[in-house]
């Protein structure tokens, strides 16, 4: 792990990434659409298993996330279409696709609201963070707000925040600075050296609070290729329980 290029003295706020930096999204992603498969005979009867299922809609639903940070796509197109194309790559006509799309997209975030799967560390990290004086810690998310509050409920991380801000909340995506001068503002504190951002993406997370001005630390999920380059300038980390020795020791001051 490389030497850290902030001083923790100086943090006042410590953001973290939801998704697959606290709760382990992937996995439990994978849970509800498996499920949606053993429950919609629409889905048994166009795809072989839930397998093949869960991955059509993950292509299209990482393709369109992508549009989405970019602010190409709106959010009710990507919450419709991410259901519509693998509907209709199992040959389900364009017309009985999109009904079947408004009704799945519901369905799907009840279900996800439901996982319980974290990142291993993640409660214990959040404790320790807790132990810290004078730190305040927040949650800064892309995802939607519908399941995002109830995600943080039922894993039993809410308590364990101090403020929750949302893409959703305000319209504008990570990677976009103006959603981390929000976040700030929300902390009441403006300076962008005294907030701290941990997160799995190296484009939206990462690359987004390192334009903002703020400091960064990059989860490596363990499906991250091993290829993948830590973005510079950010710090980076494969578990979750390194974080707390790097706001205590070993830093640049």
């Amino acid at each position: 792990m490389p030497p850290a290029t902030f001083n923790p003295d100086r943090i006042t706020t410590l953001w973290l990434d939801l998704d697959d930096t606290l709760i382990d999204f992937r996995s439990n992603a994978r849970a509800s659409l498996h499920q949606m498969y053993a429950d919609e005979p629409l889905l048994r009867s166009h795809f072989p298993d839930p397998q093949t299922w869960a991955e059509t809609y993950e292509r299209h639903n990482h393709e369109l996330w992508d549009l989405y940070s970019k602010a190409e796509i709106t959010r009710p197109y990507l919450r419709i279409e991410r259901f519509r194309r693998p509907l209709t790559d199992g040959g389900i006509p364009e017309e009985e696709a999109v009904e079947a799309a408004k009704r799945y997209d519901t369905l799907y975030l009840d279900l996800l609201a439901q996982q319980r799967r974290m990142i291993p560390g993640a409660m214990q990290m959040l404790t320790d963070l807790n132990a810290i004086p004078s730190l305040k810690i927040g949650i800064l998310s892309n995802g939607f707000k519908e399941v995002q509050y109830r995600k943080m409920d039922i894993t039993g991380i809410t308590p364990m925040v101090h403020l929750t801000v949302l893409s959703d909340d305000i319209g504008i995506n990570k990677p976009d600075p103006r959603l981390f001068a929000h976040a700030m503002d929300r902390a009441g504190d403006t300076d962008p050296s005294h907030h701290l951002l941990v997160g799995d993406n190296p484009l939206t997370d990462i690359a987004g609070a390192l334009r903002a001005g703020w400091n960064a630390v990059w989860y490596r999920h363990p499906d991250t290729p091993s290829t993948q380059p830590c973005p510079d300038g950010a710090v980076e980390i494969n578990s979750l329980d390194q974080l707390i020795p790097l706001l205590g020791k070993g830093v640049i001051k």
